[in-house]
């Protein structure tokens, strides 16, 4: 909830596209305005699928990543959405190789399971959801719509909408009716 706060007072978006900029050019201002920009939302969201040193490392290999691989971006995507596939895309690599995170039948969760206790502030609440519906619910109050959600987990639209609402439903019942 606060980053949708913020995204109403500060406007992050760039008035032009300075990933597209740096990818043209290679010149490092670009990119220092793009660190300027995004590193906190990244962090931020990396943060909350995970500890707080494993997203330090994780932003640093995404800019690293964003330096190695500026080629692949389209100008027809929003940079924010780009850098968070790469930032997702790296977490999800290392947590594979920390062997934290399984895949059955496509559907990827990490292996802690989620424990809901009576009285859970809304932080803990979403700490404890499941991983896929954790990220979802990050993307979405970062303030990407349901179709750039789809776009950087690689999923269907209709499983993201899913994905929320059970969310939003175990919160829901994490909190309690009173807490709304």
């Amino acid at each position: 909830m606060l980053i949708a706060l913020k995204s109403w007072l500060n406007n992050n978006e760039m008035a032009y596209d300075a990933l597209y900029a740096y990818k043209q050019s290679g010149d490092s201002k670009y990119l220092e305005q793009l660190i300027d920009s995004y590193s906190q939302d990244l962090y931020y969201f990396l943060c909350s699928q995970g500890c707080a040193a494993l997203a330090q490392d994780l932003c640093q290999k995404t800019w690293l990543i964003t330096m190695e691989k500026k080629h692949l971006y389209h100008q027809q995507q929003s940079p924010k959405a780009w850098l968070f596939t790469v930032a997702r895309n790296a977490m999800i690599d290392e947590l594979r190789k920390q062997q934290r995170f399984i895949s059955t039948d496509d559907v990827s969760l990490l292996t802690s399971p989620p424990v809901v206790h009576e009285h859970t502030s809304l932080t803990q609440a979403i700490e404890q959801l499941p991983f896929l519906q954790r990220e979802a619910l990050s993307l979405q109050l970062e303030g990407f719509t349901l179709q750039e959600i789809a776009d950087i987990t690689h999923s269907n639209l209709e499983t993201i909408k899913t994905r929320l609402r059970y969310a939003k439903q175990q919160l829901k019942n994490a909190i309690g009716e009173t807490h709304e």
